[in-house]
């Protein structure tokens, strides 16, 4: 975006920096049904139980496990008025260090809970992102800069000292790709996964003066 007023052009300009990601962040969602409350929940209890003491036996564990949400509600016959039974719920943050281990721990994690674990997400990230941010903001002010001294130069007037910076937050803000998984793989024990990158986007508004 650019504006030309009256000897002043401001531009706001984007970049984007990538980085290879050392983290891996799993959203997980454990859900249990059972004829009672009680039993729902006791269930959902042990599966919970068993998933967490495989977070715990990791020593690639970045921070601690981190409960996301959790619910419990009934369920219908197909004509939805009589209740058949109870479904319980709860949603787990898991992150570890290395992009290495998340084969292995998708592997572990189901076999522990089996079909009550559900995967949500499975997303790539960077411990410190602050190096990518500088990256990402250095190359929107260049792409402000370059647009600017276009315009100018179509406008016939020379560009001038900056006035203004402004942080302008990009549309879509830092965020990891997503793993791309493959079929688990029994040779090796885990599910396969491609790293990718994490990239970050930066926009910024620049003003200028036009000589």
């Amino acid at each position: 975006m650019s504006t030309l007023q009256k000897n002043t052009i401001e531009v706001t300009g984007t970049g984007q920096a990538s980085g290879s990601p050392d983290r891996v962040v799993l959203d997980l969602s454990i859900r249990v049904e059972r004829p009672t409350v009680a039993a729902a929940l006791g269930a959902l209890q042990r599966a919970m139980s068993a998933v967490l003491a495989v977070a715990g036996e990791s020593d690639r564990s970045a921070a601690a496990p981190r409960t996301q949400g959790m619910s419990v509600y009934p369920q219908h016959d197909s004509q939805g008025q009589q209740v058949i039974g109870y479904s319980a719920a709860q949603q787990l943050r898991l992150t570890f260090v290395g992009t290495d281990v998340a084969g292995e721990s998708i592997t572990a994690l189901s076999a522990a809970a089996g079909d009550a674990l559900g995967i949500d997400s499975v997303s790539l990230t960077v411990s410190d992102p602050a190096p990518l941010l500088d990256r990402a903001r250095e190359a929107a002010f260049n792409d402000a800069q370059h647009r600017a001294t276009q315009f100018a130069r179509l406008a016939a007037r020379p560009l001038g000292t900056v006035l203004a910076v402004r942080d302008a937050p990009a549309q879509a803000g830092p965020e990891p790709r997503m793993l791309r998984m493959a079929a688990a793989d029994a040779t090796s024990g885990g599910m396969p996964v491609a790293p990718g990158e994490h990239t970050v986007t930066a926009s910024v508004t620049v003003r200028w003066e036009l000589a």
